[in-house]
Order: C-alpha cells, then sequence, then structure tokens
C-alpha cells in the first residue's frame, strides 16, 4: 500500500448548508482517487451528515473521520445581547474531530448544547462546556476565523497565546493543534508565521488544512453561486459575502505538500491525527424503548398472551363470515398463520416492538382517537390484526407477512401509523409521557435542490432575467425522476438552447453541479424517534426557525443506528369519518360500526363507477374520476388495483391502459401456465402488486417467502449482480418444478417489467378500504358526511368553496350562518346543511362557545342589541360582531345587514353599560326580560337606511367567509363560462404541466412588481365557484390586460399551465373581462329588423351607427315579418364593426329587446 503523507481535516459537505458543495459519495470518491486512506467531515456547529458519511467510508474502504466546525461565544454561550457591533466577533471558529466512543458521545452533547441554549446567529458553545465534554475530541484552532488566528490579526499576539494555552488546557497535551492553512492570502501567511513561532514557543503542535468547500477548482464558480444563493445576491454584486479565489477545493496530497513543504510535520500530524481517530458507529444493536409488562410475564410471554387474546375476539367474526360463505382462507389456516408469526417476532427479537405499537394505539381506541385500519406493509400482519395494531384481514386480501418482517434478512419492522388529525397530538403527548420528555423527539427531514428549483435559484444569483429563466425551468419535465440531464437527453429544444446560448449554457452547467444539494432543514410532517434513555446518549439534537426540537439525523440514519422512529400521521380523512358517524348518530340515531359495512354495496360502487368522488379518499382527483368511469369497478378488489396503479409510473408506462383494456375484454389475457392465473387472475394478467412477484417466485421456483422478498427488493432496486444472481436461482427453481427453462425465462422477464411498478398491496388494501367508507357514508348519508368534510375543510377556503359545489351538485343546500342555529362546525339540518360558525373569519372558540352559552339561557335570539347583551363582549369583540353581520348570520333577525353594520359600536356600549349596571345590583341577574324589549331596543338604534348593493353584500360575505355563499359574481356570467371556459380551478394540477387552457373567474388578490429590466408584471389570485389558483402575468400580457387588472373584475384569463414542485399555476397569454368576453370574441353580429320598422331614416341612422363602431366582426342582417317570412341579408364585406356594449345597447333601443345576436364561431 502506498504511503499516505496527508489526510483532508477540513470539509464542508453539503450539510453545511448553501456553503458546502461538497456531495458525499464525491468526498469518498476523490479521497480514494487521490491516494489517501482517511477523510473528515467538520461541517459548520452541526452534525446532520455525520451518519451517512460513515457508512460510505466504511463501506468503501475509507476511514471517516467525524467532526464538525463549532462556533466559539467569546464569553458565554447563554450572553445574547442585541445586534452584532461592528469589530465585534458573536463566535470563533473550532475543529472538533472524535478520536473514540467517548468524543462521540461529547460531540453530540456539544452540538445539541449549541442549537438548544447557545444559538444566537449560529449554533455555539463556550469553554466551559467544551470544559466538560472534551474527553476524547481533538483541536485544531480553525480558519482565520478561529480565536487564535482573530487575535493575531488584530496585533494581540500576547492575547492569541494565551488563548491557545487555554485550548491546550482544556483538551490536554496532545489534543490540540494549532491550524496552519495556505489558500493563497496575505493574512494566512502573517497568521501561520506567528502559529510556527508559537509552536515552538509553546510546544502546541502544527497541522496543516485545506479549508474545502468544494471538489474541484472547477467548482469554484458554481459554489460562488451557491454562497449567493444563499444569501440572496447576485454574482455581478461588489458588497457581498465571497471567497477570495478558487482555492477552498479538495486538493491531492501532492498539492497540500507544495503548500507546506516547510512544515512538513503538519502534513504528518494530518496522518497522525486519522490513525488516533477510531470510532465504530454501532449499526446492529437495536436501541428499543423498555416497555415494562407485568412482573410475572418477559416479553415474549405477554407479547404473545396479547396476540391471542385478540385473535380469540376477531375469530368471532370469522366465524360469521365462514358461516355466510364470506371467508376466502380456512380457519385453520388463520391458526396456523398466527403461530408462524408469533414465533417469527418472537425470533427476530421484536415482542417489545410490537407492545410498544399496541400500547399507543390501544390509548387511542380507549380515548376514542380514531385509528387508521393499517398503513404500508403492516398491514400484512396478522399478528398486528389480532392486537388491534391494523384494521385489515391480511388473509382474506391475501396479505403477505414477509413483506413486512422478512427472517432472512432482518432488519426493523416498520409501523406507519394515522390518527385523527386533530388528535395526533394526543398520542404523541401520551408516548412523551410514557417514555420520558428527553426520550422522545420529532425528526429533522432535508430539502434539496431539485432541477426546476435549482435552475431558478442558480438564474438567480446569475442575475439572468426572470423570464428567461422560468422559460428554461418550465422545459423541465415535471416527472419525480427529473433531472437536467435527462431533460437534455429528451427535450430537444432545451438542448438546442444549450448550444447556441452561452447565456444558458452557463445557467445549465452551474445548475448541473448544485443539482441535488442539500438546501434546508425542516421537521418530518410525522416522524416520532423513541429511546430507552436520554436522546443525546445516541443522536444529536436541533432547534429550528420556530424553536422545535428535532434529531439532527434523518430517519433512514436513526434507523440505520438502531434507534425505533414511527410516523405518527395526521389524516383528515379519520376525522372526516368519525364526525359523519357522530352526526348519523346524532340526526338519525343509528350508531355505525365500520367493521360491519358491507363491502359488496351496488349504490357504492355506482358512486365510483360515475365518478363522483369528490371528497372520496385517494380517488377524488380529475384524473382518477377518469379512470374510475372508464374502469367501473364493481368490487373491492379492483378499488384495491386501481389505488396501486393510480401513480405516475403506470400511467405514463400506459401499464394503466392495458390493465382498463384486459378488464373490458378487449385484450386477451392469457397465462404461461395455470399457477399464474391464481396470482394474477385478480389483476387481469397484470402484475400490479410487488406480493404478487413474491407469490410467483414462490409457486413458480419454490422460493420461501423471505427468499421471494430479497428477489422482489432486487428487482427494484435493479442491482445487477444480485439481479444475474436471483436469475439463476428463479430459472433454476422452475426447472424443479418442470416449468421449461423458456416459460420460466419469459415469467422472469415479466416479473422484472413490472417490479420497478409493483405496489404494496398491503398498504393499497387498508388505503382502499377507508376509500371505500367514505364513499359508503357519502353515499348512504350524504348529508352528515358532506357537513363532516366541510367541518374538515374550514380553514381552506379553496377546498370548501369545492366541496360546497359538490354540496349544490348533490342536491344538497348549504345555508349561510345563523346566530340561531349554527353550532361551531357544518352541522346537517332538515334537507340541508348549515354554515358551521366556526368558519368565518375572526370568530375563535372562545366566542363560539360564549354565543352557545347564552342562546342556551335565552332559547332564541329575537333581537341584536339582546344578543350583545347576552355573550361576554371581551370574548365576542368588535371584530366577532362584524364578521358576524357580513358573513349574515342575524339575517333571521329581519333587520339589513347595512342597518346591523351601522350600530354594532352603539349596540355593544348600550351593552356595555347593562353589564356594569349588572355588576353594580342596579339590575337583577334574575330580572325577567321580554323579547319585545330588545326588538324596540333595535327600533330605537336602527337606522333606516337601504341594503348593501349586491356588490358589496357579497364582498362583504367573502370578506367574513373566505368565498361567496349566497350568490357569486360569476353567476350571471354562466353562459359565458359554458362557452368559453375549457377548464375550473379544480380541474388544474401537475399532470396538465405545459397545457393550453382558459378558466374564467374573479380576481381576488394583485400582486405587482416589476422586472429587473425595469418592466411591470403581477401575480393574481383568480377565484371561479370551486376555488382558486395563482396566475403569472408576465409583461407583454401585463401591458395589454392592464385594465383588466382590478380586483373583484370577473375575468376570463388563457394561458399555460406551469406545475412546479408543490402545485400547479397558470401563466397568462391573455385576460380578458368576462362582460366583454362575447363582444371580443364576436366572429359576426346578427341585426334582426322588422320589416315595419325599414325606413329610410332608420336606414341611413343605422349605415352611420356602423360606420363610427368600425371593428373586424362581420354584419349580417335578418328581415323578418312575424308568421310570414324571414330574409337573411350579408351586406358588402367592409361593413365590420367592434360589437361593444354601447353598439348593442343602441341597436336594441332601435329595434328592440334581443334584436342583436353576437356569433362566436
Amino acid at each position: 500500500m502506498p504511503k499516505i503523507d496527508f489526510v483532508h481535516l477540513h470539509n464542508h459537505t453539503e450539510y453545511s448548508l448553501l456553503d458546502g458543495a461538497i456531495r458525499l459519495n464525491e468526498l469518498i470518491e476523490h479521497t480514494i482517487n487521490k491516494g489517501m486512506s482517511a477523510t473528515a467531515i467538520t461541517d459548520h456547529g452541526n452534525m446532520f451528515g455525520v451518519v451517512p458519511f460513515y457508512l460510505k467510508g466504511v463501506e468503501n474502504g475509507i476511514k471517516p473521520i467525524i467532526g464538525s466546525e463549532m462556533y466559539v461565544a467569546p464569553k458565554s454561550r447563554l450572553e445574547k445581547s442585541g445586534p452584532i457591533k461592528a469589530g465585534e466577533e458573536p463566535f470563533f471558529h473550532l475543529i472538533l474531530l472524535v478520536e473514540n466512543a467517548d468524543g462521540y458521545k461529547n460531540l453530540i452533547k456539544l452540538s445539541t448544547d449549541g442549537y438548544l441554549k447557545g444559538f444566537y446567529y449560529r449554533p455555539r458553545i463556550d469553554k466551559e462546556l467544551l470544559r466538560q465534554h472534551s474527553k476524547g475530541l481533538i483541536a485544531l484552532s480553525g480558519c482565520l476565523r478561529g480565536e487564535i488566528a482573530s487575535h493575531i490579526l488584530r496585533g494581540e499576539v500576547n492575547k492569541a497565546e494565551q488563548y491557545a494555552r487555554e485550548y491546550q488546557e482544556i483538551l490536554g497535551k496532545d489534543n490540540f493543534f494549532l491550524e496552519l492553512q495556505d489558500h493563497g492570502l496575505k493574512e494566512e501567511k502573517q497568521v501561520n508565521s506567528e502559529l510556527v513561532r508559537m509552536s515552538q514557543h509553546l510546544g502546541i503542535p502544527l497541522v496543516a488544512t485545506n479549508d474545502c468547500h468544494y471538489i474541484t477548482q472547477q467548482d469554484a464558480f458554481p459554489h460562488d453561486v451557491l454562497v449567493c444563493i444563499q444569501t440572496g445576491r447576485t454574482v455581478q454584486d461588489k458588497d457581498r459575502l465571497k471567497f477570495a479565489n478558487d482555492q477552498y477545493y479538495f486538493k491531492s496530497p501532492e498539492e497540500m505538500e507544495m503548500l507546506f513543504a516547510k512544515q512538513p510535520e503538519a502534513l504528518r500530524n494530518t496522518v497522525e491525527i486519522a490513525r488516533r481517530c477510531h470510532l465504530l458507529l454501532d449499526t446492529s444493536t437495536y436501541h428499543l424503548p423498555r416497555y415494562d409488562v407485568p412482573e410475572e410475564y418477559t416479553s415474549d410471554q405477554y407479547f404473545e398472551k396479547i396476540a391471542r387474546e385478540g385473535f380469540e375476539k376477531r375469530l368471532e367474526r370469522l366465524k360469521e363470515l365462514e358461516a355466510q360463505g364470506r371467508l376466502k382462507v380456512p380457519l385453520s389456516e388463520y391458526k396456523k398463520r398466527l403461530e408462524e408469526e408469533i414465533l417469527m417476532i418472537k425470533q427476530t427479537g421484536f415482542s417489545s416492538y410490537f407492545l410498544i405499537v399496541w400500547d399507543f394505539i390501544d390509548y387511542a381506541r380507549r380515548e376514542s382517537i380514531p385509528v387508521g385500519p393499517g398503513r404500508g406493509s403492516g398491514a400484512g400482519s396478522l399478528v398486528a390484526y389480532c392486537m388491534n395494531i391494523t384494521d385489515v384481514d391480511p388473509l382474506q386480501y391475501g396479505l403477505l407477512f414477509e413483506r413486512f418482517l422478512n427472517p432472512e434478512r432482518v432488519s426493523s419492522p416498520d409501523f406507519d401509523i394515522d390518527f385523527c388529525m386533530r388528535q395526533r397530538g394526543k398520542v404523541i403527548d401520551y408516548v412523551t409521557n410514557r417514555y420520558g420528555r428527553e426520550n422522545v423527539s420529532q425528526i429533522i427531514t432535508f430539502g434539496t435542490m431539485a432541477a426546476r428549483a435549482v435552475i431558478r435559484d442558480t438564474g438567480r444569483g446569475l442575475n439572468i432575467p426572470y423570464s428567461k429563466v422560468d422559460s428554461i425551468a418550465k422545459m423541465i419535465p415535471y416527472e419525480p425522476d427529473s433531472s437536467i440531464d435527462k431533460a437534455l437527453r429528451e427535450v430537444p429544444q432545451l438542448a438546442e438552447m444549450e448550444k447556441k446560448d452561452e447565456e444558458v449554457k452557463t445557467l445549465l452547467s452551474v445548475a448541473r453541479r448544485l443539482e441535488g444539494l442539500t438546501r434546508h432543514a425542516s421537521t418530518h410532517a410525522a416522524g416520532v424517534v423513541i429511546a430507552p434513555a436520554p436522546l443525546t446518549e445516541y443522536v444529536p439534537l436541533y432547534k429550528g426557525g420556530k424553536n422545535e426540537i428535532t434529531t439532527q439525523y434523518a430517519m433512514g440514519e436513526l434507523e440505520k443506528i438502531g434507534l425505533l422512529k414511527m410516523d405518527f400521521l395526521g389524516l383528515r380523512t379519520l376525522t372526516v369519518i368519525k364526525e359523519a358517524i357522530d352526526n348519523i348518530g346524532e340526526t338519525t340515531g343509528k350508531a355505525i360500526e365500520l367493521d360491519l359495512l358491507p363491502l359488496d354495496d351496488d349504490k357504492t360502487y355506482k358512486l365510483f363507477s360515475e365518478g363522483r368522488t369528490t371528497g372520496i379518499f385517494q380517488f377524488e382527483s380529475s384524473g382518477m374520476k377518469d379512470i374510475l368511469r372508464r374502469f367501473n369497478p364493481q368490487k373491492f378488489d379492483d378499488l384495491i388495483a386501481l389505488n396501486a396503479l393510480y401513480r405516475p409510473g403506470p400511467i405514463r408506462s400506459g401499464m394503466i391502459d392495458e390493465f382498463i383494456r384486459r378488464k373490458q375484454g378487449k385484450i386477451a389475457t392469457t397465462y404461461e401456465v395455470p399457477e399464474l392465473e391464481e396470482i394474477l387472475g385478480e389483476t387481469y394478467g397484470v402484475i400490479v402488486y410487488q406480493e404478487q412477484v413474491m407469490q410467483i417466485a414462490s409457486r413458480l421456483a419454490g422460493f420461501t417467502m423471505g427468499e421471494a422478498d430479497i428477489l422482489r427488493r432486487a428487482m427494484g432496486k435493479k442491482k445487477r449482480e444480485e439481479m444475474r444472481a436471483q436469475k439463476e436461482k428463479f430459472l433454476k427453481g422452475a426447472k424443479e418444478k418442470n416449468i421449461l427453462t423458456k416459460t420460466a425465462q419469459k415469467i422472469y422477464n415479466l416479473m422484472q417489467h413490472f417490479a420497478g411498478y409493483g405496489f404494496n398491496k398491503s398498504h393499497s388494501t387498508a388505503y382502499a378500504l377507508l376509500a371505500y367508507q367514505t364513499a359508503y357514508l357519502k353515499t348512504h348519508y350524504p348529508l352528515q358526511f358532506m357537513a363532516a368534510l366541510l367541518t374538515s375543510e374550514m380553514e381552506n377556503t379553496d377546498k370548501l368553496a369545492s366541496h360546497i359545489t359538490e354540496c349544490r351538485e348533490m342536491g344538497i343546500k348549504v345555508f349561510p350562518p345563523d346566530i340561531n342555529e349554527s353550532q361551531d362546525n357544518f352541522t346537517a339540518v332538515g334537507e340541508g346543511i348549515r354554515f358551521g360558525l366556526a368558519a368565518i373569519k375572526n370568530v375563535g372558540l372562545s366566542a363560539i362557545e360564549s354565543m352557545l352559552e347564552a342562546r342556551k339561557k335565552l332559547g332564541v335570539f329575537t333581537s341584536f342589541v339582546r344578543f350583545c347583551e347576552e355573550v361576554d363582549l371581551r370574548l365576542v369583540n368588535t371584530r366577532v360582531i362584524e364578521g358576524l353581520v357580513k358573513s349574515g348570520s342575524f339575517d333571521s333577525l329581519g333587520l339589513r345587514r347595512s342597518q346591523l353594520f351601522a350600530i354594532v359600536d352603539r349596540a355593544m356600549e348600550h351593552a356595555q353599560r347593562r353589564h356594569k349596571e349588572r355588576e353594580k345590583g342596579q339590575i337583577s341577574m334574575f330580572a325577567t326580560f321580554q323579547p319585545q324589549e330588545g326588538t324596540m331596543l333595535d327600533s330605537q338604534l336602527i337606522p333606516a337606511m337601504d341594503e348593501w348593493s349586491e356588490r358589496k353584500l357579497l364582498a362583504y360575505e367573502k370578506d367574513a367567509l373566505g368565498f361567496y355563499i349566497t350568490g357569486h359574481p360569476l353567476t350571471r356570467f354562466e353562459s359565458e363560462l359554458k362557452e368559453f371556459s375549457s377548464s375550473t380551478t379544480a380541474d388544474i394540477n401537475q399532470d396538465m404541466d405545459s397545457q393550453t387552457t382558459s378558466i374564467g373567474g374573479v380576481i381576488s388578490r394583485i400582486r405587482r412588481l416589476k422586472t429587473k429590466s425595469g418592466k411591470l408584471m403581477a401575480i393574481i389570485r383568480l377565484e371561479d365557484l370551486v376555488g382558486s389558483i395563482e396566475v403569472t402575468v408576465f409583461p407583454a400580457t401585463y401591458q395589454a390586460s392592464q385594465a383588466s387588472l382590478k380586483v373583484d373584475e370577473a375575468v376570463l384569463v388563457k394561458g399555460k399551465v406551469e406545475a412546479d414542485e408543490d402545485k400547479a399555476k397558470l401563466l397568462a397569454s391573455e385576460i380578458i373581462p368576462l362582460r366583454e368576453i362575447r363582444h371580443r370574441s364576436a366572429k359576426r353580429m346578427v341585426i334582426t329588423i322588422p320589416l315595419t320598422m325599414l325606413e329610410e331614416e332608420t336606414i341611413q341612422e343605422l349605415h352611420k351607427l356602423l360606420e363610427e363602431n368600425r371593428g373586424e366582426c362581420s354584419v349580417k342582417f335578418e328581415l323578418v315579418q312575424p308568421q310570414r317570412f324571414q330574409l337573411s341579408i350579408k351586406p358588402n364585406a367592409y361593413i365590420k364593426v367592434n360589437p361593444t356594449k354601447q353598439l348593442i345597447d343602441r341597436l336594441e333601443e332601435m329595434f328592440g329587446k334581443g334584436a342583436v345576436t353576437l356569433v362566436t364561431r
């Protein structure tokens, strides 16, 4: 092995967010290529990348040295006083490297404390904390921003020596090094000279490093752009954060040797430090929290007890199904499977895991917190079904346990659990209290620079005009696996632009180098980690921008080091189902049991087949509705399959179309061997599920289910070597089962083809069950279900508007809020649904409680003034009452909204006086109050005034509710919308990327801005009857449509759909006011003239009128004599007009109402 004479100990990877540009795989690859056997990770203040770096290093035979560049406070880390003053240093840099297990634990403690207690601009530690946690750590004095270097540059050499001694004393004589760097800066030469002298004087060893922020010298410019992205500047800006030159790359040992030829010991010390740093991360031990079982049981025994007791309870229902002939598998198979699973769970050591999950789900069920029927592969476990962890019978649907827990490749099982969205927090609180606050945490997640986003970010950094960058970004296909390289291969226009336009070439070149880098950290939406001891014994913690505490390691890394992570997902659908069932109980007295719903209800399948699935879990997108109408599902297995197939891969590949044609008999379904029909019959010969791949391998080639799962994974990951070995094994096994090699080859190819698209049937079954339950409730209890659905979306005005439109299409009336009838939520009343008070803006729960309490006391509010007297005005304040008036909540009192709004202040002043009189005892709390007294007070206070105009009434209604309910500005344009609009906002989705469409709506919000060239453009919000969408109006369209860009203007927007990472929006090419759409789109004007009016004077006036309104619309005359004849006359072609409203009004004055017809086609 060649002599290694240098190791890089100062590297900033992509986890030094938007500052480091080194990818972990490139770091390891270049370490190998440059002949080094070790390298370090030293990101800014954090340990985000430690686990993936460690694993990649070990996998490739490179020693991974764990470290971090810490920020050290000049005094106490707890001191955080105001903004930083000029010349002050809020922190100094210090490199800490892990020498051993003690050092790793101490680095975890230091990094955690830096975020949780020391954060001030950066996560800071101090010397007091370092002293407590110095064992097992090696420190390097840092770059020019290190404490020693900073004082040298200030000319305070004595202080620099003092701090060098202090660090040596804290860390130990052999554990502190003076760090030399040479990036060609004069300041470094000054500092290095003093450090060499100091080393000799104080006996502190030297070490040479390069402050690596990128891999190659050529990456200096992309890195500069990355820093611009971080700071919001451009490369042209002069006064900005900028690295001095292009020397901050991962240099070879030879290059480092040239820089530090005079200090060879500083190079040798890098190798010595690397030799001393020896950490073994334990990735083979599971650190499960301790579940306390009753003392007479072991964990295995108690787990088995719970599982068997649960099986006995489930057995009652299974026997009922068996008696009805609806049980697909004999009971003996259930008993056999139960024994197999219990044994496997005990043998793999996961009894405690099952008990932990059972415990918090049992808590949720006891507290009436809805729990999902299952999620992911866990629904394939019969034991989980028996323990009430899941609610899907795996044998009834052919689900496999080995897809969840494979005894032949043991990895931690993974239950992801859905809870009612509103009460998910209660379950997390229970787990936190049960296992200890220090032992439970949320989990970090990292966002990366995806293809479209990185082009936009890079374009901003390079100061390229937005419109140009945006047009390039939009050429990247909106696909999960999209990349710039893939787009260049598949989009000829983009490749052509790269060749011909230097600016585009630079943009794409830089963006490619930055693509995929980690951009930011945030909190995982559902992940929770539970440890047997305080988490800082295993993992560093992080504090986010909203003071939320998470782990510094992402979910996958936590699993790698053996910690238990759980997904506690909040699922809105569970909330809707519970609310709907409660509504049904209150309005009909019926108690719905989901377990007993028939899964063969014809009316429910009719709803699916007709695509009436708005509000139905996972089946409500416009694309899925279209698939449902084509497919016509008739049984539960169909729903499972469609749920699995409706994903980008199967849709793009045409697999879903083939599936439908096979079901319809348009494509013949054949099977290579009879056994295949038993496995693929339910999916018409198409491999839809991963479990089918496993069953084929087992039945046709003799694989155990564990081996079959390994084959499935290999096919999914497409690892060539493993695939080759698995293929040989399959062909050999098939031969032993007397299947011809040629046939076996065809079957294997079929499996390989579909394996990439195959979906987890366990997950699909559980979610199809939720879909069926919601569809059943919508079909049989539409009022109660839709009331629950509306309640669940009270904070999302777009969804509310869409669901109210759905109610109207279902023939369900949605009544406005009413102070005498509304509850907090939407409620089913008679033949309709009453609006919930909680959906009114600025009306909080405490105000609602006060109003409902007062209503309960009075029975009914008959007077506005009396209402003000009875409620608590500290809670029901002016904003609340004004919102109630605007929303129409007081309409049932028989007074105009304008009148009530005018007296809000006076009514409240009167009520406050009454409250004070009560408190003084001047009015008995129990004095009788006659209803007419309040009505009389109302009439005394209320001015005589007209109601608001319809426009103002609706505008205020929208202000209070977020949308219109008693009317809509678009109602009068109903015929125009039908004729000219091709989509609604609800139709627009990311699958429509780059498609042209037109939407009619009302402009609800306008944000005007200038491009860098000074041209005006706008971002507007367009609302229609079912929702809203963002519309970008670039300068050319803005200029042409400026007069129409007004809030509350009803317009038709033509344009192209643009799919971003998280939403779809519209890029406007034309904006036309709906009131002018017919005139602007008219091709011909037909004027109907009664013969009796055809006089010379009239003809001359008509001719003059048409001449004065010249335009591009041709004219045709219809001469009529009622009940006798009609004559069409087309005048000279030169007579063309501009069909304005004024012209039409004048013509209809002359020839009668309806005399003018505009033809648009």
